[in-house]
């Protein structure tokens, strides 16, 4: 145990001397009680904001005819039962959401997941994904994100109009020192450490001890004392969301903001592809800055610290790997690891999924 929690230190240091020195939105609309019981037909539904102002709008709902698609108040859209349109000319907004309105049965509420703010780069909802029995993630209720100690007056005040009252930080003490949480008043903030605040740690000096770090880290999110300690803490938050909104982030919103969001989309039934899928999505959010990290470094160093700054299958494996060699099943996790009652857990099925 003592070993993956030094792994979990050092590859927050390791992570942080490399990426941390480099890196009206509105709240989901509430839905009347019979669309959110109504079964929802879509089996794929994104919405991707364009830089142009621009939005596509894809989904495939099968045995659905018609379907519109409303924006402002309005029908921006209409396509059959699998479409992608382009919808241009709407008003500027933070954050602009679209109803999937199928001929029968629910509709689909859906934004773009990336919430663009100044001073972040992986800022993103949680929500939007189908579930394994057809219910889809709402979204607008759970955030995840890269370090937040460098946002701008205006991102502070789109956090406000997202609805955000609590705020995990995942980081150690030596992170939160160097960049401090710059919330808006009304946000609660709580600590849940996720390495333990370890101080030592020593770089990997090859590309195979790097990605075998991240490894060892991610194992030691899963059982290290200061992991089960730290996600408890969050999902206790999750679990008692009601009308407000909840976000949990670290320095590069990756690593342990991954597997705080995996074991959630998890724990809500959603399949582990999908899953990875959004794992995976930081490589993606994260380029630019990576890319900016790496092209600073003499070009030896840059390839073995590049594992660093990726997301890897291997990573998130190691993870669920971890899961079963300590607790056997993901629902004896839930239980153990994540404090998670019966009770709570239905609480939180019943906040974050419709359909």
């Amino acid at each position: 145990m003592k070993n993956l929690a030094s792994a979990a230190s050092t590859l927050t240091v390791a992570v942080l001397i490399l990426d941390g020195v480099a890196t009206g939105a509105l709240a989901a609309p509430r839905l009347p009680q019979d669309l959110r019981a109504a079964r929802i037909p879509f089996t794929a539904a994104t919405v991707t904001a364009n830089d142009d102002g621009s939005f596509t709008v894809s989904w495939k709902a099968p045995g659905v005819k018609r379907v519109a698609v409303k924006a402002v108040g309005r029908t921006v859209a209409r396509g059959d039962g699998a479409a992608t349109v382009t919808v241009r000319g709407l008003p500027a907004a933070d954050r602009r959401w679209f109803s999937l309105v199928p001929d029968h049965g629910g509709s689909l509420h859906l934004a773009d997941r990336l919430v663009r703010l100044s001073g972040t780069v992986n800022f993103r909802d949680a929500g939007g994904y189908r579930t394994k029995n057809g219910k889809w993630v709402r979204m607008g209720k759970v955030y995840r994100t890269d370090a937040l100690n460098k946002l701008t007056t205006a991102d502070q005040a789109k956090l406000k109009r997202l609805g955000i009252e609590l705020a995990y930080d995942l980081r150690t003490g030596f992170e939160r020192a160097l960049g401090r949480d710059k919330l808006p008043s009304g946000i609660r903030l709580v600590i849940a450490d996720v390495s333990g605040g370890g101080s030592g740690y020593t770089l990997p000096t090859s590309e195979q001890a790097a990605e075998q770090m991240m490894i060892d880290g991610e194992r030691a999110m899963v059982a290290s004392d200061s992991g089960r300690a730290a996600y408890t803490s969050v999902f206790d938050g999750l679990a008692g969301t009601g009308s407000h909104a909840v976000l949990f982030h670290c320095t590069a919103g990756k690593d342990r903001t991954g597997w705080a969001a995996a074991a959630l989309l998890t724990a809500l039934g959603v399949p582990r592809a999908t899953i990875m899928r959004d794992y995976l999505a930081s490589n993606d959010y994260r380029a630019a800055a990576n890319a900016s990290t790496l092209d600073a470094l003499p070009p030896f160093l840059a390839k073995v610290y590049k594992p660093l700054l990726d997301v890897r299958p291997a990573y998130l494996n190691a993870g669920f790997d971890q899961v079963k060699e300590t607790f056997g099943t993901f629902p004896a996790y839930e239980k153990d690891g994540l404090g998670l009652t019966a009770a709570e857990l239905k609480h939180l099925k019943a906040a974050l999924l419709v359909g």
